[in-house]
């Protein structure tokens, strides 16, 4: 049983034969992944996408990239959007200045929303960060425990990953953790165990053995197993973990644990 965390299902590199890639993740035993909406669009085509499949579900908002278009119009949507049974996180937002796509302070505004909005409706928050750890270290403290997040496809610095777990964040790892130069051994092994998830963050940065190829959900076993070597743990403890921490972190049932109504009537 594995979770992927974060995926990107409506990309176009894998829109077009997204049964089939759904389908291969199954037969890897990846029964659970999130789609992540990224911008106005996308984040319609991923509610609607996760409405077609059992065990797939949605985040909605606007990526850092694109942050000036994170209109009130926009968060109007958002809003809606969050009321439906198959939307169960807010974002991706955040910061990135590495490529500087949208203005900083465009950025930072809508980043702050996206927290705001989280705190307000009861979600957690999808949060891409990428060369500007001081200022995402300052938005998460400005907003405290009201809401909580994830740090996905974690790349950051210590300062920022000490943060995100003093305030009860999770932090998320992709298959950038089978790469040779990955060198932030220490920091996998820093994060408790039940604040720890993985994702293929597909169609991007495919795993080792994968390396070159274009990633999907079925190749999060991959990340599962590069973990589980930092870590020092075995696979099947690292994959029953991360995917009930994934379930608990979106506020979906543990398949792992029967539910009431299960138990009741076993």
């Amino acid at each position: 049983m594995l979770f992927d965390s974060h995926c990107h299902l409506t990309d176009e590199r894998l829109a077009a034969e997204v049964d089939v890639v759904v389908g291969r993740a199954r037969e890897a035993g990846v029964d659970r992944m999130v789609t992540i909406g990224a911008d106005p669009e996308d984040m319609e085509a991923a509610a609607a996408l996760a409405s077609r499949f059992d065990g797939v579900w949605a985040s909605v908002g606007v990526h850092p990239h694109v942050a000036d278009r994170a209109t009130a119009d926009v968060f109007d949507r958002i809003v809606e959007l969050a009321g439906r049974v198959e939307v169960v996180a807010l974002g991706e937002t955040g910061l990135d200045y590495y490529y500087d796509n949208a203005p900083r302070e465009a950025q930072r505004r809508a980043f702050v929303r996206h927290l705001e909005l989280g705190a307000e409706l009861g979600l957690p928050v999808v949060v891409h960060t990428r060369s500007a750890d001081e200022d995402t270290i300052a938005v998460l403290r400005g907003a405290g425990k009201a809401v909580q997040g994830v740090l996905h496809c974690f790349t950051g610095g210590w300062e920022l990953l000490e943060t995100a777990l003093d305030l009860d964040w999770y932090v998320s790892f992709s298959g950038v953790v089978t790469f040779k130069n990955f060198g932030a051994e220490e920091m996998v092994r820093a994060v408790p165990p039940d604040r720890l998830l993985i994702e293929t963050d597909s169609p991007y940065l495919a795993p080792v053995p994968m390396r070159g190829r274009r990633n999907e959900p079925a190749f999060v076993r991959h990340v599962a197993e590069g973990v589980a070597r930092i870590r020092g743990e075995s696979f099947e403890a690292v994959a029953a973990r991360t995917s009930a921490n994934a379930a608990r972190f979106y506020r979906l049932p543990d398949p792992a644990r029967p539910t009431a109504s299960a138990a009741s009537a076993a």
